[in-house]
């Protein structure tokens, strides 16, 4: 038996286990061996005692029996650190699972440990205070983005198969398009976020960062459905896996808009994601219209209004804790803090309705939407805030205009491997209607086979 964890797909894992290639004692302790050898700071955690118990007594026959699954910071698991990423709540332990830990238990699946992730979400880069710069695989001086930095760096890296992830305004589908994974954010409440959910601002899904699009069906098949803990989720929809690749997708329309009207990116990447929307619609049948995409900037009124959530975690201790806070965030809160009246909120929400409407109006007329995940391939791993390079604006900042649209109005949106500029991924973002997540992942089907990607980066484990 080799000890290198597996380099394959979630699902081809499992299969082993049933046909006795591997047993899930063994890819563990490859696994485990795999974390403390890494130069990629992935892991902020790790349980290696309570994943043993769990691989000892894995059951293969259930649809994640022992795969060792990496937690993302931001979600709790009981007795694990709950740090939210920062340096304020760093001897904070958790008191409870998230309800979609609890379900992968069910199914089967070995918690074996957190991986990094940005300060309670809010950047979308690799580095915080309270653990440094997570890696990238593709390339060690380059960023994962984020905020699923180091789910996203694990499953690359050819350390895990499947990590869990978030994304409030891309933080499945941008790092995803910058380690060449695909990653699917489903259509708001797909998967729930209880117990305790905290409803504002209704932008936040959960879903996971895994190899092949397959793992992200059984992800699904596992993890969705109503949880009366979080009162937005959706009713369960079975059939995930088994359902793949038998929606017709031949003669929907779609639009190619690599920018969505507005975002600033790069050429090399605007060319290389034009080029595999052509070949994803010519393998699909899919019809190419020519259809006006300008979906608007939200502005600042939005984010502060999200730091409400934020201000009430951190209760009494703000502002004396505002020293530990990193820098952008404080700074955030601080200036909500001073700023943030009615009249702030009230543009904060016609902004979101203008940017409700213009999406709306782009789906009345076509199917999908494509355009880039990012504007550029990964920036520094150091890097958080936005730099100028040549005449493009590089950094987390300007990488937001292409994911956080689809957040805010709830639609489903999945990055595909399109290929590679440098030497770097990047990711073919497709934005669907609401709740037509399976025509998303079929789409994500037909271009693995016809334009298959690496399951893990050049050169990993790292």
């Amino acid at each position: 038996m080799s000890d290198q964890p597996w380099q394959e797909d979630c699902c081809s894992l499992v299969d082993a286990f049933r046909a006795g290639q591997r047993s899930p004692v063994e890819e563990l302790e490859a696994v485990l061996s795999a974390i403390d050898s890494s130069g990629l700071n992935a892991f902020c955690h790790v349980d290696a005692d309570g994943a043993r118990r769990a691989a000892q007594e894995a059951d293969p026959g259930l649809p994640l029996g022992g795969v060792p699954v990496a937690v993302k910071e931001l979600d709790p698991v009981e007795g694990w650190p709950a740090t939210e990423a920062s340096l304020v709540f760093r001897d904070r332990v958790g008191v409870h699972d998230a309800t979609v830990i609890t379900r992968l238990r069910r199914a089967g699946a070995v918690p074996v440990g957190m991986t990094t992730a940005s300060e309670f979400g809010g950047l979308n880069i690799s580095v915080s205070r309270l653990h440094g710069v997570t890696r990238n695989p593709w390339g060690a001086d380059r960023t994962t983005g984020g905020s699923s930095a180091g789910s996203a760096a694990a499953v690359a890296g050819g350390i895990v198969t499947l990590a869990t992830g978030g994304d409030g305004g891309g933080s499945i589908r941008i790092p995803a398009g910058f380690t060449g994974l695909p990653g699917l954010k489903g259509t708001a409440g797909r998967i729930p976020r209880g117990p305790r959910t905290v409803i504002g601002p209704l932008t936040v899904v959960l879903g996971c960062l895994s190899r092949s699009v397959r793992d992200i069906a059984r992800y699904y098949d596992v993890t969705n459905g109503f949880d009366s803990r979080d009162p937005y989720s959706l009713p369960r929809v079975d059939g995930w896996e088994a359902g793949l690749g038998t929606h017709e997708l031949a003669g929907r329309r779609a639009v190619i808009a690599p920018t969505l009207g507005s975002a600033a990116v790069r050429p090399e990447v605007e060319a290389l994601v034009v080029e595999a929307a052509e070949e994803l619609a010519r393998s699909t049948g899919l019809v190419l219209v020519d259809a006006p995409v300008q979906l608007p900037s939200l502005g600042f009124e939005w984010a502060m209004a999200n730091l409400a959530t934020l201000l009430e975690e951190l209760g009494d201790r703000y502002p004396a804790c505002g020293e530990d806070l990193t820098t952008e965030i404080a700074f955030g809160l601080k200036m909500a803090s001073e700023m943030f009246n009615l009249q702030v909120a009230a543009r904060g929400e016609a902004a979101r309705t203008r940017a409700n409407e213009a999406m709306a109006d782009v789906f009345d007329s076509v199917d999908f939407v494509f355009c880039a995940t990012n504007p550029d391939v990964a920036f520094g791993a150091d890097v958080t805030l936005n730099t100028r390079v040549g005449d493009l604006t590089v950094g987390p900042e300007n990488n937001g205009a292409l994911t956080i649209p689809a957040n805010i109005s709830g639609n489903p949106a999945v990055s595909i491997p399109a290929g590679t500029v440098d030497g770097l991924p990047v990711g073919l973002q497709v934005i669907g209607r609401h709740h037509e997540d399976a025509l998303l992942l079929d789409l994500a089907l037909t271009a693995e086979r016809v334009r298959p990607w690496p399951l893990v980066a050049p050169g990993a484990p790292c």
